[in-house]
C-alpha cells in the first residue's frame, strides 16, 4: 500500500467508520485515561554520518529510558547506544544532547522546571566509546553545553557560569558577581525566557576557547512575589523580578570570556543605546566574529551586528525597521563563507534573504503573498535550502526545496494538512511528521531530492482505530467575510446534525498578534472536548480575527497600539453572522479563552452583551497594565505613552457592561499571567455590582495541570456551559 493510500485509508477509518460508531467521549478519555495518546518520536536527532538517526525511548514496564540509533535507508534498529538499566547513578534521563563529534553524550536526569522553558537538573557526560559516565556537577545546573571540541561543558548555577573540563576534571568559575533577584549572567531573566523565547544567553565559539555571554543587571526591576500555599502549616513566596509594562527592564550588557588569557571583556557595538534588548547573539564560523542582535525598547528597530571580539570593532550589518514592531529572527545561519540566511518580513510577508558576511544583500530567495514558516537548512552539495511555508493555503504547511539563487522551488511533501521535516545531518533524507483533521500524525521517511516517501516509520493506526468507535464529527474548514476580510474559521457540528434544528454555539478563540487556532493539523486535547460538546448538542466554532498570523504583516500589525478592538469586533461580528444561520440559536452564543483568549472573550462578553449569553475566561489578562513589558510594549508601546490604548481595551474598565453569565479562572502560581489580574477584575466586578462565577486553582501555574487539575477545570466549564447554554438541548 503506497502511503498516499495508507494516508486515505487512515482518513477514511476516522471519517467514515466513525460514523457507524456512537461511543460518547467523555472527560476522563480525554484528562485521565489516556484514551487518545499519539505515537510519537521523541528527541529526535540526525547523525552526524547522515545515515543514522538516534531517538529517545521510554519503556513504562521497568520505568528505563534508552537512547536508540536507527539506520535512516532500513529504519530497523542499529543499536541501543545507552540505557539507563546499565548506569548505576542514573535510574532514567528525561533527555539527552551529543557533543559534536557524537562520541560524548550529556544526559539529564531529576529534571525540574523553574519556569516555562528552565529547567534544573543533574547532568552526567557519558563517553559513548568507554562507558564511562562523569558527573557534570554535584548540584542541580542550567543549560550544560559541550565545547565544539567536546573537551569542555559550560553552564549555569547560581547566576554564574561555570566551566568543566572533561580531561583534568577541573571546573572553573569564570563569573562571580551573580545574585539571585540582581545579577544573572548567561542564562536569561523571566521576561526573556518568556517572550524572546530562550534561556541559554551563552555561546562557544568555533576554536572553544572563548563564550560570550549576556549579563542581566535587574537590581532596579519591580519584584513580583507569589504565596506558595503548599501542604505545611505556613504558606512560603516566591519573589521574582518582572518588568511590568512601563516599568524598569534589566540592564544588558555583552561579555565574552577568553581562555587563553583567562580575562573577561566587555563587548561593545558603535551606537548609543539607551534602553535597550539583545534577544540573539551566535557566533559566526570566524571564531573572533560574534553576531548579536540589538533591539530598541519599542522593538521597532533591529540590528544585526558583526563584532570582531579581538579588536572590539563592530559592524552593523543589517538594519530592520517597520512602523509596528520587528520579530526576532531564529533563523540566523551562517554558511562556508560566513554569508548569512536571515528571514524578514520587510516586504510584507516572512521571506528568506541571503547576505555577505557584511550585511550585503546577494538575494531574495523566497518571495509570494505567502509566509516561511520554518527554515531546515542548506544543503551545500546541491547549494539547496530547504524550509516550510503555508504557500498552499494558510492553514496548511509544507516542506519545499529551493535554490540558493531563488530558483527551481518545489514541493516536496505530497498531502495537504501540516508537514514537519526533520532533515538528516547530509540532507538526504528528512522524517516528516503529517497530520490533518482527518488524520493523525504519520512519520514517513522521505528523500530529500524530491520529496518521494521510502518508508513509513510510524503511524497512529491504532489511535485511528480507537477514534472511529466514537461519534465524532468532521472539523468544517471555510472563510467567514467580517469587516471586509475573509476570516479563516473551522466549525464542528453534531455528528447527527438536523440542519432544521436550532442549536447553541460556543466558540473558541485565542486572537494574539500572529498567532493561528485555524489550522489543519490532528486533534488537540480541546479538539476531543469540542466533540464531547458537539456529542451533547453544541456547535463548536473558531474564528482567526484581524492580528492573527501567516496571512501577511498588514493583517497581522493592525492591532498595533489597540490590542482587543479590532480583534473583539471581529469575534462580535462573526458571532452575528453565526446566529444569523437558521440552525444556530442566536440567544445561545458563547465564547471562551485562554490567556489572551481570556482576555479576548471577556472583553466580548462585555462589550458584544447583546450578541453573547456567556463566557469563560481561563487565565486572562485584565489590563495591559498588569503585563510583561516585552510583550506588551511591542504591540502597545509603553502606557506612558499609549494610555488610551491600554485602557480603552482592557475588560477590567468595561465591566458595567456585563449582562450575561461569567466564569472567571485562575491559578494562584501563575508567573505569567498573575492572579492579580483576576482578583482585580473581581474586585471591580463587585464593585460595580455584577454577579459571576469563578473558580481559584491554588499554587497552579498558567497551564493549571497537575493530578486531577485538568479533569476538574473541564468538568467546572462543561457544568457552566451546560447550564448557561444547554437549557434547550435535546437528548443526542
Amino acid at each position: 500500500m503506497t502511503i498516499s493510500k495508507y494516508i486515505a485509508f487512515l482518513c477514511l477509518l476516522v471519517t467514515t467508520l466513525c460514523t457507524a460508531q456512537n461511543k460518547s467521549i467523555t472527560l476522563d478519555d480525554i484528562w485521565s485515561n489516556g484514551t487518545f495518546r499519539q505515537e510519537r518520536l521523541d528527541a529526535l536527532h540526525s547523525m552526524k554520518n547522515g545515515k543514522e538517526y538516534s531517538v529517545l525511548n521510554f519503556d513504562r514496564k521497568n520505568g528505563s529510558t534508552t537512547i536508540d540509533i536507527y539506520d535512516y535507508k532500513t529504519l530497523e534498529k542499529v543499536k541501543t547506544l545507552v540505557s539507563s538499566l546499565n548506569l548505576e547513578d542514573i535510574k532514567f534521563f528525561t533527555d539527552y544532547k551529543f557533543s559534536d563529534d557524537e562520541s560524548q553524550v550529556l544526559l539529564a536526569t531529576n529534571q525540574e522546571s523553574i519556569f516555562r522553558r528552565s529547567t534544573l537538573a543533574n547532568y552526567y557526560v557519558l563517553d559513548t566509546k568507554t562507558g564511562m559516565l562523569t558527573s557534570v556537577s554535584n548540584e542541580k545546573i542550567q543549560e550544560p553545553t559541550f565545547s565544539p571540541d567536546g573537551q569542555k561543558v559550560a553552564y549555569g548555577l547560581n547566576n554564574n557560569l561555570y566551566v568543566k573540563d572533561l580531561i583534568s576534571g577541573n571546573t572553573t568559575q569564570f563569573t562571580k558577581d551573580g545574585i539571585k533577584n540582581k545579577i544573572i549572567n548567561g542564562i536569561t531573566d523571566w521576561v526573556y525566557e518568556e517572550e524572546f523565547g530562550f534561556v541559554r544567553a551563552f555561546e562557544w565559539n568555533a576554536n572553544s576557547d572563548k563564550i560570550a555571554f549576556i549579563r542581566f543587571d535587574e537590581t532596579n526591576v519591580p519584584e513580583f512575589s507569589m504565596d506558595v500555599y503548599g501542604k505545611n502549616l505556613y504558606q512560603t513566596q516566591t519573589v521574582f523580578k518582572y518588568p511590568k509594562a512601563g516599568e524598569a527592564n534589566a540592564i544588558v550588557s555583552l561579555y565574552v570570556y577568553d581562555f587563553k588569557e583567562n580575562k573577561t571583556n566587555e563587548v561593545k557595538v558603535n551606537k548609543d543605546y539607551k534602553d535597550f534588548y539583545i534577544p540573539r547573539i551566535k557566533w559566526t564560523n570566524n571564531p573572533d566574529v560574534l553576531s548579536a542582535q540589538f533591539s530598541n525598547r519599542h522593538q521597532n528597530e533591529l540590528d544585526l551586528w558583526m563584532i570582531n571580539t579581538n579588536k572590539n570593532k563592530a559592524i552593523l550589518a543589517v538594519e530592520e525597521r517597520d512602523k509596528a514592531y520587528v520579530d526576532v529572527t531564529d533563523n540566523l545561519t551562517f554558511l562556508e563563507d560566513n554569508s548569512f540566511i536571515w528571514t524578514s518580513e520587510k516586504d510584507g510577508f516572512n521571506h528568506i534573504y541571503h547576505y555577505t558576511k557584511d550585511g550585503e544583500l546577494i538575494n531574495q530567495v523566497t518571495k509570494g503573498n505567502w509566509e516561511v514558516t520554518n527554515y531546515y537548512g542548506l544543503d551545500v552539495k546541491t547549494n539547496k535550502i530547504y524550509y516550510q511555508s503555508v504557500e498552499n493555503g494558510s492553514i496548511n504547511r509544507d516542506v519545499y526545496s529551493i535554490n540558493l539563487n531563488g530558483t527551481n522551488k518545489q514541493r516536496l511533501t505530497k498531502n495537504t494538512g501540516t508537514n514537519n521535516a526533520d532533515f538528516s545531518a547530509d540532507f538526504t533524507y528528512f522524517i516528516n511528521t503529517f497530520s490533518s483533521a482527518t488524520t493523525p500524525p504519520v512519520y514517513t521517511l522521505n528523500s530529500a531530492a524530491n520529496g518521494n516517501v521510502i518508508k513509513k516509520i510510524k503511524d497512529n493506526e491504532k489511535l485511528a482505530e480507537t477514534v472511529s468507535q466514537y461519534s465524532l464529527s468532521q472539523k468544517e474548514f471555510s472563510t467567514i467575510h467580517v469587516n471586509g476580510n475573509d476570516l479563516n474559521m473551522w466549525v464542528i457540528k453534531p455528528a447527527n446534525f438536523d440542519v432544521n434544528k436550532k442549536y447553541p454555539l460556543l466558540m473558541y478563540q485565542y486572537s494574539g498578534p500572529g498567532s493561528q487556532q485555524v489550522t489543519n493539523r490532528w486533534n488537540s486535547s480541546n479538539d476531543y472536548w469540542y466533540q464531547m460538546l458537539a456529542q451533547k448538542g453544541y456547535i463548536v466554532a473558531c474564528v482567526d480575527g484581524r492580528g492573527t498570523g501567516l496571512k501577511g504583516a498588514d493583517f497581522k500589525k493592525i492591532t498595533q497600539k489597540e490590542l482587543g478592538k479590532f480583534e473583539v469586533e471581529d469575534q462580535i461580528e462573526a458571532a452575528k453572522l453565526l446566529g444569523q444561520r437558521n440552525y444556530i440559536d442566536a440567544s445561545r452564543i458563547g465564547i471562551w479563552g485562554w490567556s489572551y483568549g481570556g482576555f479576548m472573550s471577556s472583553n466580548a462578553l462585555l462589550k458584544g452583551n447583546d450578541v453573547f449569553k456567556m463566557a469563560i475566561a481561563v487565565a486572562p489578562v485584565t489590563s495591559w497594565r498588569f503585563y510583561d513589558s516585552i510583550y506588551t510594549e511591542r504591540y502597545m508601546t509603553t502606557p506612558q505613552e499609549n494610555a488610551s490604548g491600554y485602557d480603552d481595551n482592557s475588560p477590567i474598565n468595561h465591566v458595567d457592561k456585563l449582562k450575561g453569565d461569567f466564569l472567571l479562572i485562575h491559578g494562584t502560581g501563575d508567573d505569567n499571567v498573575h492572579v492579580q489580574n483576576t482578583m482585580r477584575m473581581v474586585e471591580a466586578l463587585i464593585q460595580a455590582d455584577k454577579q459571576f462565577e469563578w473558580m481559584i486553582y491554588p499554587d497552579k501555574n498558567h497551564g493549571i495541570y497537575g493530578g486531577n487539575t485538568r479533569k476538574h477545570l473541564y468538568t467546572k466549564m462543561t457544568n457552566f456551559i451546560d447550564r448557561t447554554l444547554g437549557d434547550k438541548l435535546e437528548a443526542n
